[in-house]
């Protein structure tokens, strides 16, 4: 019978085990069935969970615009004083470097805390565990989630150590604003690293991980200055501060600064942000998938702001007179790097960029490429042309203005932008040799090899006109505009480096280059492009009319920048009466008087041609034209 009992008991404590176990395994299941691995490494929580965003700097490294939220760059804890982690700590999880990733005793006193509040008014979250939520597990406010909380964050003190957790809790942890760790942070609301934080600083910042967007203190000062003195009186209650210490820094709270840099920046930059993205994209190539990108460019703020301030201005101004609905720039340096962009007058209400998107007439700037083959085919400035009427099949250039002039040198005749001479030029040398010309020096869009194609039919985009002048004023050598010089992530890791050697590429001899350019320069001094002289500063450069006015362009150098200006409308309608050398001119010398300023002038390579009378001007083009056709009867040719 004892036996049989014995048996009974065995066979119930079986079940109860069995029971038991099915329990708690059917608990183990609830709880942690769909638990993420635990991270190998610091390095593997980085990036995690970190949204697409991209950073665009200018040419001294200055945040210019954000999309997406703002990174900021990583704060190590050596880098940083004291008192920032102090503060963090201290609010957060004053017994960090005791517990093993959960604070059994906090926690303890946490649900005593909400028991005796009948609602949660206490955490017990530790700084691992808190981290352990945003990065791997999801904000989910569970029993099972707080359980997953525990089990990881016990997990993960065993792979990394104490300072690599703290680290990462300080460099991802959200502080409102779109801003995502503290160097992010301090640069939001203080306009300054993370490493220049004072006390009261420090403890504003500690205030917000609690609620980051209720108590921003962009919005919401005085609760966010209340939660700091909070964050203070830990600090001195943990003895990271001394009494003395605590009185002066609760004495005067911290508040953001006016100036403190906020994400955004579309509507002034936004045609440069989506240039650099392209080229990083380019740059980067298609495989390089990385969500995070700061990219470091050539702008130079204060003349990207002043010429957009010189287009909106003068299409505001001048645009409804003239029917002028937009208009781009491009202003490159003398080794190509884009110093600003004007992709038109207003981002918010059009993203198309005109200075390279668009490709438009650029009539008579075009004829840079005609003359410039004419040198290369043994034709010279002085070479003497008929204006005169002419036919090519069932094209009949006329010059703007009607009439024709008779004969002069190949210099004034770009000097007076005569058309006739110019498709007279391009017929002589080969239209297909001006294209290859145009392409050699920079045009990138297709060209129509066509008679017309001398007057600048063929469409092309601003940057290429700029980067065709700027080889000009480079005595020949090529060099292609540029404007992202380094990629790397928020976390510093570089993935492009422009490297500092350029070559460059002789394209056309030096003594071409230089004597277009002096050709060029009488274009400024009496030519159609005067109202582009640039005071105190040699220039050059060729106006643009398209037919009937559609498009109007002034292209043309120093020996420091060489810049484009477009204008028009983007529906192709015709302005009224707007030529190269009026409105497009204007605004080309306001630009480059903006980039010249407190620059020392320096003269161009090329000569500058001397200025004749008008008297002189008719006799030489007299007498080279009677010489001119005597060598050509004694030659055998015929007269032009």
């Amino acid at each position: 019978m004892r036996a049989r009992k014995l048996m009974v008991m065995a066979a119930i404590a079986s079940l109860f085990l069995a029971a038991g176990a099915i329990v708690a395994h059917a608990a183990w299941e609830w709880a942690f069935h769909d638990l993420p691995p635990v991270p190998e490494s610091a390095e593997d929580l980085w990036r995690v969970r970190m949204e697409p965003t991209v950073t665009l700097l200018d040419s001294e490294g200055a945040v210019l615009a954000i999309r997406g939220p703002l990174y900021g760059m990583p704060a190590r804890l050596e880098d940083l004083p004291p008192h920032v982690a102090q503060a963090f700590l201290s609010i957060e999880d004053r017994r960090y470097f005791e517990h093993e990733g959960v604070d059994w005793r906090g926690t303890m006193r946490a649900m005593l805390a909400n028991i005796r509040a009948g609602r949660t008014v206490q955490g017990g979250s530790t700084i691992t565990m808190q981290l352990v939520k945003n990065l791997i597990l999801t904000p989910e406010r569970t029993m099972r989630r707080k359980i997953q909380e525990m089990r990881l964050a016990i997990a993960l003190e065993r792979v990394l150590t104490k300072e690599e957790i703290l680290e990462l809790y300080l460099n991802r942890i959200y502080f409102g604003e779109q801003a995502y760790g503290i160097e992010a942070a301090a640069r939001r609301y203080f306009n300054k690293s993370a490493s220049e934080l004072t006390v009261q600083e420090a403890a504003l910042l500690a205030a917000l991980p609690a609620a980051p967007t209720r108590l921003a203190p962009t919005d919401n000062l005085a609760e966010a200055q209340a939660r700091a003195t909070n964050v203070l009186s830990a600090m001195r209650d943990a003895g990271f501060l001394t009494p003395m210490d605590y009185i002066v820094a609760n004495a005067t709270q911290a508040e953001p600064v006016e100036s403190a840099f906020r994400p955004g920046g579309m509507q002034q930059y936004g045609h440069l942000f989506d240039y650099a993205v392209t080229e990083a994209q380019r740059l980067l190539g298609p495989d390089n998938a990385v969500p995070d990108l700061v990219i470091e460019t050539t702008l130079d703020t204060a003349l990207q702001n002043a010429a957009q301030e010189v287009v909106t201005n003068r299409l505001e101004r001048d645009g409804p007179a003239v029917r002028a609905g937009e208009a781009a720039a491009v202003i490159l340096a003398s080794d190509g790097a884009v110093r600003a962009m004007v992709g038109g007058r207003d981002y918010v209400s059009s993203q198309f960029n005109r200075a390279i998107q668009a490709r438009r007439q650029p009539g008579s700037a075009f004829k840079l490429f005609v003359y410039l083959a004419a040198l290369e085919a043994d034709y010279s400035p002085s070479s003497v042309f008929n204006d005169t009427p002419v036919s090519y099949g069932s094209w009949s250039p006329v010059n703007f203005g009607g009439g024709n002039r008779g004969r002069m040198t190949m210099e004034d005749a770009l000097k007076r932008s005569v058309n006739t001479i110019a498709a007279q030029v391009g017929m002589l040398v080969g239209i297909s040799e001006v294209a290859e010309m145009a392409r050699r020096l920079g045009i990138t869009t297709p060209l129509n090899e066509v008679p017309s194609l001398s007057l600048g039919s063929s469409e092309v985009r601003v940057i290429d006109m700029a980067a065709s002048y700027l080889v000009i004023a480079n005595d020949g050598r090529r060099l292609d505009p540029y404007f992202v010089t380094t990629i790397r992530t928020t976390r510093g890791d570089v993935l492009y480096e422009r490297a500092e050697e350029t070559r460059t590429q002789q394209v056309i001899a030096r003594g071409h280059a230089r004597a277009m350019s002096t050709m060029l320069q009488g274009v400024v001094l009496d030519g159609t492009g005067r109202r582009a002289a640039l005071p105190g500063h040699r220039v050059a450069g060729k106006t643009g009319t398209s037919q009937n006015s559609r498009d109007a362009w002034f292209v043309g150098y120093s020996a420091q920048y060489a810049a484009a200006v477009w204008t028009g409308n983007d529906d192709d309608s015709a302005m009224a009466n707007v030529t190269g050398g009026g409105l497009p001119a204007d605004i080309w010398r306001e630009i480059m008087v903006a980039a010249h300023e407190g620059v020392a002038a320096q003269p161009l390579s090329a000569p500058a041609p001397r200025v004749r009378t008008e008297r002189e001007e008719r006799l030489v083009a007299f007498y080279s034209g009677l010489s001119a056709d005597f060598d050509r009867v004694l030659s055998g040719g015929r007269l032009n």
